[in-house]
């Protein structure tokens, strides 16, 4: 399977995408990773507001074949989350980018985007050519 790398993310060593937005940074689970799980039946997801530290997990992506922990990247506020996938959980499969991102978070201490991997960088670790 040929999987899509857009050069405006940046992604951690746990899978998890971030888009920046005004400030706001989206995250969902990358393609590749979604691909692995298999058929997605079950999304939950923290509730909005609450304070999360690095490496917390901000929900579970449950499938045919296993129960995986998503974790944020960075200490943050959860703004947002994306009831659509909790509802629907095969968004995340059909449009894990556009459509099936997870939550939106507030960094609460100083971070930079640049802190995690580049679409290049990270495409190397998960798809070797």
């Amino acid at each position: 399977m040929s999987y899509q790398f857009p050069e405006f993310l940046r992604y951690a060593d746990t899978h998890e995408y971030v888009k920046e937005e005004s400030g706001l940074f989206k995250i969902g689970v990358s393609e590749f990773a979604i691909d692995q799980l298999g058929d997605i039946v079950f999304v939950e997801l923290v509730e909005q507001s609450i304070n999360l530290k690095k490496g917390d997990t901000f929900g579970t992506i449950e499938s045919v074949k296993a129960v995986e922990e998503v974790y944020l990247p960075f200490s943050g506020q959860i703004i947002k989350r994306n009831e659509s996938v909790i509802e629907n959980p095969e968004i995340l499969q059909n449009d894990p980018i556009n459509q099936g991102w997870l939550v939106i978070v507030k960094p609460t201490m100083d971070f930079s985007i640049e802190e995690l991997m580049s679409s290049s960088d990270y495409q190397s670790k998960v798809a070797p050519i």
